[in-house]
Formats: C-alpha cells, sequence, structure tokens
C-alpha cells in the first residue's frame, strides 16, 4: 500500500515537516556531488555503526562526529533517490499533523528523539554489526506511531494493490498504520536486519512515538479523529 494523502487538516504551517524534508534532500544532493567512492566514505562517516556505538571505538573511516552522536547524523542519510522519496513521502502526509500538535520546537525533539530510540532498537538486536544504518525510517516511524494513536479515524488515501490490480481507496489510519506495524512485524521475525533493511528499527521508532503519543493524549495535547 502507498499513502498519496490523508484528510487531516491542520492550523499551523508545517515549517519544521518542510525543513527536514529540505535537509534530507540536500544531504542526498551532496551525496550525488561527492560521486559514487567519496559518497560511500560519507556514508561510513556519518552512519550509525552498532558496533562502533557498543564499543565507542570509532573504526575507519574515521565519522566527523563521536560514534553516539551518529545516531542523529545517520537519520539524514539515505542509500539512493527511491529510499529518500518513499521517506519522504511518509513524513510529508504524517509529519505536518503530529507537528500541529505538538508545536514547531517539540516536534524537532519528538523526531529526532524517536529517531535514535529507532536507532538503538536495531543496536541492541544487532549489537556486533559492523553494517552502516541510515536512513529517516525510523523517525518517520516515530512520526506513524503518534498519528496511529492521536489520529486513528483520519482517513488515508491509499493505493492498494495486489498482483496486477490497484485501486485508490480511503482507508482509516488506525488500519493503514496497523497493517504497516505489523508488516514490520512479521518482516523482522522472517528475515531480521537481513536484506538491507532494519525492520527492528522501525518497531523501535513506532513503539516510542506511540508512547509519547499516548503521554501527549493523557495531558491533554490536541487531537483528532
Amino acid at each position: 500500500m502507498i499513502p498519496l494523502k490523508d484528510d487531516n487538516p491542520t492550523r499551523r504551517f508545517p515549517f519544521v515537516t518542510l525543513f527536514f524534508i529540505a535537509l534530507n534532500a540536500a544531504v542526498f544532493l551532496l551525496q550525488l556531488i561527492l560521486g559514487p567512492a567519496r559518497a560511500e566514505v560519507f556514508v561510513y562517516r556519518t552512519a550509525a555503526i552498532p558496533y562502533e556505538i557498543t564499543t565507542l571505538h570509532d573504526i575507519y573511516p574515521q565519522g566527523i562526529v563521536p560514534p553516539p552522536l551518529t545516531l542523529l547524523t545517520a537519520m539524514f542519510v539515505h542509500a539512493g533517490l527511491f529510499h529518500l522519496l518513499g521517506n519522504m513521502l511518509y513524513l510529508w502526509i504524517f509529519g505536518d499533523n503530529i507537528e500541529d500538535t505538538l508545536g514547531h520546537f517539540r516536534f524537532i525533539l519528538f523526531y529526532l528523539f524517536t529517531g535514535a530510540a529507532a536507532s538503538m532498537t536495531h543496536i541492541i538486536a544487532n549489537p556486533g554489526a559492523t553494517v552502516p544504518l541510515i536512513g529517516a525510517s525510523g523517525a518517520i516511524a516515530g512520526v506513524l506511531g503518534a498519528y496511529f494513536m492521536l489520529f486513528p479515524r483520519a482517513k488515508v488515501l491509499t493505493l492498494a494493490y495486489f498482483l496486477f490490480f490497484a485501486q485508490v481507496i480511503r482507508i482509516p489510519a488506525i488500519v493503514f498504520l496497523g497493517i504497516w506495524f505489523l508488516f514490520q512485524i512479521i518482516s523482522s521475525y522472517m528475515g531480521g536486519a537481513g536484506g538491507g533493511i532494519a525492520w527492528y528499527a522501525h518497531i523501535g521508532g513506532f513503539i516510542a512515538g506511540a508512547i509519547i503519543a499516548l503521554f501527549v493524549k493523557r495531558t491533554g495535547g490536541r487531537r483528532a479523529g
């Protein structure tokens, strides 16, 4: 399923969401400008590498920041155009409502925290791995978890496909995001960290976002749906 848009209006302009999208795009443009060889070095210097974080030992090539801080730098680096576009599509559709609920500054903290929590979930599951962990999907999973809790009845215009058949349908966010989360769980069970996708990071980010959203609901934060 591919989300196209939601029917959940906002009160505030999503400055931070757009800034994060622009920043991710700018970093990806830099990767393209660097060329394949230097871009690969850039990835290793900015990625969250489980072994480096669990041992605090920076393996070659040396990172641009100390290993713990790569939990932040890694979420703005992507492996390819489709990796970037897919993440930014989800961030654009669902991020504006979470920013609207939390406010601009708190949304920044939320995004960075859930992204780091997502990466740490992956690292706990794979403490000795030296494969670089990159991408915004952990932080975006946090956004999805919060949306799941705060706007379960909002409708998501979705391109649903099965084999050679595709149809645009409107489904409740709780169904769309519930299916998304269930897919992450099944995939983590079947493939773990294989296939180049950090399924555990998606699960950890989603749960972190959902927990924060639950706290927001209990303390009287804005909600809809």
